[in-house]
């Protein structure tokens, strides 16, 4: 089983325009709302590859049974740790040139208490478990450490894999990742310097290996994807597709890395299935994740080399 831990739901309202035009009159050409957060992607797309997932993490009173409908719709068993208040909601503005702007909502805040509920939660049900991903942002109320503390809990014959950034990384890296998934924005931030090519990425991807990653996988939009372990490096570049929204797409990726790291795959295979998810994702609109059949059309197109 694969359990997904995600500290901060959100509702996701995409907006589609023609163009985006500051400081004037803007009118909506099309508006999805989705109920989701980086790992209940996560989970909805491992389910979606026909494999069982179980999601957990903060929920909040106002609008969460709608994440629960999601979620049983997909066949995604969950648990949660309920908060009053509301889930935070996220504006993704489309233009017709497929540039993304995002504002994204802090939400409410989350209490001590409830901070060692999930704690508590995630140590009880990573027991039944060969892989755990945690991923996203945190709360209001939660320190970077936490991710820290819910990873501590896990124990070490699961594989952890976390989707984060900045200090909410830093802290996860002191629990024996197993994988880590940076952008190549995030992976620069890491780096601190631009990365202009494939043997830039790799230098800096290794920085994380250092640290006890077993292996990192850097999504780099529309070029694909890149997945080493300091040993062995490889390179899959991205179908040629036409792009309805970016969304979504680094989860989807997540999600079939771990189905494959869950099936013993090697690292080929675990980056075409994870290439093949992530772009079958930019597939469809708002933040909706990938479908099954455009996953194996797309796997059927792509290859992977050593670099």
């Amino acid at each position: 089983m694969i359990l997904t831990i995600c500290p901060n739901p959100s509702m996701d309202c995409t907006i589609e325009l023609d163009a985006l035009n500051v400081g004037m009159l803007n009118r909506i050409s099309n508006k999805v709302e989705t109920y989701s957060g980086k790992a209940l992607n996560v989970a909805m797309g491992v389910a979606r590859l026909q494999e069982q997932s179980f999601a957990t993490g903060f929920m909040f009173e106002n609008n969460g049974k709608m994440f629960e409908q999601t979620l049983e719709k997909e066949g995604v068993k969950h648990e949660f740790v309920w908060n009053g208040g509301s889930v935070r909601v996220n504006y993704k503005i489309i233009d017709k040139r497929s540039m993304l702007t995002e504002i994204n909502d802090k939400g409410d805040e989350v209490r001590e208490d409830k901070q060692k509920e999930l704690v508590a939660l995630v140590q009880r049900l990573a027991k039944d478990c060969d892989i755990a991903v945690m991923s996203g942002s945190l709360p209001k109320g939660v320190a970077p450490e936490f991710y820290g503390e819910v990873l501590k809990v896990i124990p070490p014959n699961v594989k952890k894999v976390v989707d984060t950034e900045k200090a909410n990384l830093e802290w996860a890296l002191r629990e024996n990742l197993y994988m880590v998934k940076p952008n190549l924005t995030e992976l620069e931030h890491i780096a601190g310097e631009s990365l202009l090519s494939k043997n830039d990425i790799l230098r800096a991807s290794y920085k994380l290996l250092n640290k006890g990653v077993q292996m990192v996988l850097v999504s780099l939009g529309s070029e694909g994807a890149i997945l080493t372990d300091g040993i062995r490096n490889f390179y899959c570049k991205s179908a040629n597709v036409a792009v309805n929204s970016t969304v979504g797409a680094g989860d989807s990726m997540v999600a079939s890395a771990c189905v494959q790291l869950e099936k013993g795959a090697d690292m080929e295979e675990i980056l075409r299935c994870s290439v093949a998810a992530g772009t079958a994702a930019i597939t469809t609109s708002g933040t909706n994740l990938f479908y099954k059949d455009k996953y194996e059309e797309i796997y059927n197109k792509i290859f992977v080399e050593a670099i």
